[in-house]
């Protein structure tokens, strides 16, 4: 008797696509490159580059560079992509230093990273130049609260330097997508 595979649910990030005019990669596509990789339960959320997807493979790195790779050799350009599991994601969600409960989702945010930034990259902000805006760091994830949304956000600018994220590839969610990431990467009972 064969054992069948177990699988894991993942979420991809995919950064920067369909913003502006640029990178455009249709999410019917999207979903379409990941059933060709050969994964399954493949579902795409909002059109900003959230897919989630199943697989038995269970290195979320090389999930990501195989995707990188799909993306580029389809659509010609390169898009960071970024693929934690669902365990991860609910992990993420359950640290949050905030009050995620009480803030509207445009005030809380996700940013993920695909290592761990040292505090040294941290170091030159001075966080209390930037209240009521704050920010906690967490396992490969920076929450941050931006009480105007990101859009006005000073801190998040800052964040966005590339002393803090150089050499790391990073892609911000809103804490209503990353909610729904949790939702949609969840395992049914």
């Amino acid at each position: 008797m064969t054992k069948k595979a177990t699988t894991t649910k993942y979420a991809a990030l995919l950064r920067g696509i369909n913003v502006g005019g640029s990178k455009k990669v249709p999410m019917a596509e999207l979903r379409s490159v990941l059933e060709e990789l050969g994964h399954g339960d493949v579902q795409t959320y909002l059109q900003s580059g959230n897919a989630v997807f199943s697989s038995v493979e269970r290195d979320p790195a090389a999930l990501a560079r195989e995707l990188e790779t799909a993306i580029e050799a389809r659509f010609g350009f390169r898009v960071a992509c970024l693929v934690v599991d669902g365990a991860y994601l609910r992990a993420v969600a359950g640290a949050c230093p905030f009050p995620a409960a009480e803030l509207e989702g445009k005030q809380l945010h996700a940013t993920f990273f695909s290592e761990q930034p040292g505090a040294e990259r941290f170091a030159a902000l001075d966080q209390a130049s930037y209240l009521p805006e704050e920010y906690r760091l967490g396992d490969r994830v920076l929450y941050l609260y931006a009480p105007d949304g990101l859009g006005r956000s000073k801190l998040a600018e800052a964040l966005a330097r590339p002393a803090v994220v150089k050499g790391i590839d990073v892609t911000t969610r809103n804490w209503n997508t990353v909610a729904k990431l949790v939702e949609l990467t969840a395992v049914p009972s």
